[in-house]
């Protein structure tokens, strides 16, 4: 497919300012709905669109589809699902209001939370009914803060079957591919199931066979793609979305940049659409969708939003630079940055490679495994490394100048490394010499050695890691609550007894990991209504303008719930955007209640 929207070379249209105004002149373009973005939200709002009727033309700035979500974990937070239900989750609406309730001081927030725990189910049926996105339940997989009233130690969040990427023909390539970092041999998606057998091959006769599949499969792959075509985890969920949009014949423009909206009487008619060098005027005759990611990836805008923070990298994708906060404040449009924190966080490690690229690469399960505790500058622990990857960085900004935890280094030994990894060193087939030449795994053969490398006191670093041994000599953390909880223990090692999270470091030589503040998706956004209609500075609806995914503001106020907290979220709101600018009724939205979805091709499974 061109990376351009065919029908753009067929309007003569001559370049136009882009500016918010008045619409006057001639449409160049009519449809019912203009989707900006192709994130999970995005892709969610449009096939809603399509199938209550709509005419859809969904735009994308870059090249390729599927923003952050596309190299993300694909998860969505979403109680009382039909899948959890039927794995015999004991769970309840109420529960989930009582949990989120106990972990969000935002009492204005809480129209949002229950229309999002009330349509939440209805979405995903809905998709399911009408599309080929297809979900699993995900147990366990716990909430966050366990110690908290309604808390779940899974069944919430969700999970995209894997899909097979040849069905997309050459739209293949359309779909943004995972990092580099997160694909083995090349090129070749993992999920966490396949994890086991990739690094044990020969533990078992089973897990032979599930490893000679999966490279085999691969390698077959290799010989026509350039990369594997087994899809899992976002990469799956934004392929779904892409195949069912194209069997409901979506336009769909890649490299189109909505660049201005325009308003005829107050309401949003429409929107310039730069594409092949020309601005495109499209009417709107039912609304527009903003689902641009948020503003996590501008280094201006999160100085503007972020003020103080000591934040230097992004996890997020490198299109999410504020364009739909830039486009609805244009035209009056409120933001709210009444949030605990502006952004969804992750601690990421830094590689600066050879030839000159650079990995930003997230923490998110070696830190709860057992052998390995972080420090601050003071070389100090300061948090249970195995707490939430939000709440690690949380942590390290708490510290501020009096102890400064950014950066936080990860300390482990040998040992530690070979087992689980680290970072971007996999476990067991390690080449070390390149990430410690890089100063990406710096290393000492005593800790006084090591302490004088990451520029702490020895002193204070051989007692932090004398008080850490004997914890973990005896099976628990008494400073921090390592792996006291369900959430802890569900990243540790469970073969590891009493405590899967904690054992003693060393001997040595002993290793550390700088780790950064990233944040993973900004949380400050677009002032909404439940029905994701964009509020002016009065609070005022601003008719025909909708605002989803990271482009609205966090319903959670910069809490972080659970897995899938972000995209789940964003999905539910384009859902409700959509039947709020169409119009549909009950009637038509029961239409999923209790509905099956279809069956499932095998190549889809």
């Amino acid at each position: 497919m061109s990376n351009s929207d065919p029908a753009a070379d067929d309007v003569d249209v001559a370049p136009r300012p882009s500016t918010a105004q008045t619409a006057h002149a001639d449409w160049d373009r009519d449809v019912d709905m203009l989707v900006c973005g192709s994130g999970a939200a995005g892709l969610t709002a449009a096939l809603v669109a399509s199938q209550q009727g709509l005419r859809v033309f969904l735009c994308e700035k870059t090249a390729q589809i599927g923003g952050t979500t596309a190299t993300s974990g694909g998860e969505i937070w979403i109680p009382c699902s039909r899948h959890s239900v039927a794995l015999g989750h004991a769970d309840t609406i109420t529960n989930a209001e009582a949990y989120l309730d106990a972990l969000i001081d935002r009492p204005g927030s809480r129209a949002h939370r229950a229309a999002y725990l009330r349509s939440g189910p209805e979405a995903i049926d809905y998709l399911e009914r009408h599309t080929d996105v297809r979900f699993r339940s995900v147990m366990p997989h716990p909430d966050y803060q366990q110690q908290l009233p309604g808390a779940a130690e899974g069944g919430r969040p969700l999970a995209s079957l894997p899909f097979d990427g040849r069905l997309l023909g050459a739209d293949f390539a359309l779909v943004r591919p995972p990092m580099k970092d997160f694909m083995v041999l090349g090129g070749m998606m993992v999920s966490r199931d396949d994890i086991p057998p990739l690094i044990k091959p020969f533990a078992s006769g089973s897990a032979f066979v599930a490893a000679a599949r999966l490279v085999l499969r691969y390698l077959r792959d290799r010989i026509r793609y350039p990369r594997g075509t087994r899809l899992v985890m976002g990469n799956a969920l934004v392929a779904r979305m892409l195949y069912s949009l194209r069997r409901k014949h979506v336009e769909i423009a890649v490299d189109a940049r909505v660049v201005a909206l325009e308003r005829e009487d107050g309401h949003v008619a429409g929107a310039v659409v730069r594409m092949n060098g020309k601005d495109v005027r499209v009417r709107t005759r039912r609304g527009v969708v903003l689902a641009t990611g948020g503003f996590a990836a501008d280094a201006a805008l999160r100085s503007r939003y972020m003020p103080g923070l000591p934040v230097e990298h992004s996890l997020a994708f490198a299109g999410d630079t504020g364009d739909g906060l830039s486009l609805a404040t244009a035209i009056g449009a409120a933001v709210d940055n009444d949030v605990f924190t502006p952004a969804y966080w992750m601690p990421a490690s830094v590689m600066n490679w050879p030839d000159g690229s650079r990995s930003v690469f997230p923490h998110i399960r070696d830190r709860a495994k057992p052998g390995l505790i972080a420090v601050n500058a003071r070389g100090k622990r300061f948090v249970n490394e195995s707490t939430s990857y939000h709440e690690f960085v949380l942590a390290m900004f708490a510290g501020g100048s009096q102890a400064p935890a950014v950066p936080a280094y990860l300390i482990c030994d040998r040992r530690f490394v070979k087992e689980n990894g680290i970072g971007l060193i996999r476990p067991v087939w390690q080449r070390l010499k390149t990430y410690i030449d890089a100063g990406y795994l710096i290393e000492g053969c005593t800790l006084a050695e090591l302490a004088a490398r990451i520029d702490v006191d020895a002193a204070a670093l051989e007692a932090t890691v004398a008080r850490h041994n004997a914890d973990a000599a005896a099976g628990v953390d008494r400073e921090f609550g390592k792996g006291s909880t369900f959430y802890n223990r569900h990243y540790g090692d469970p073969a590891h007894v009493p405590n899967p999270c904690l054992r003693p470091i060393g001997p040595g030589p002993f290793f550390a990991v700088a780790v950064y503040p990233a944040p993973i998706g900004s949380t400050v956004g677009l002032r909404i209504d439940e029905n994701a209609n964009v509020l002016d500075e009065q609070r005022r609806p601003i008719g025909g303008l909708y605002a989803c995914g990271n482009d609205m503001a966090s319903i959670t106020g910069g809490v972080y719930p659970g897995p899938g907290s972000t995209i789940g979220p964003g999905m539910v709101f384009a859902y409700r955007a959509v039947m709020h600018l169409a119009g549909a009724s009950d009637a038509v939205r029961a239409d999923v209640v209790g509905a099956q979805p279809a069956a499932v091709p095998a190549t889809q499974r």
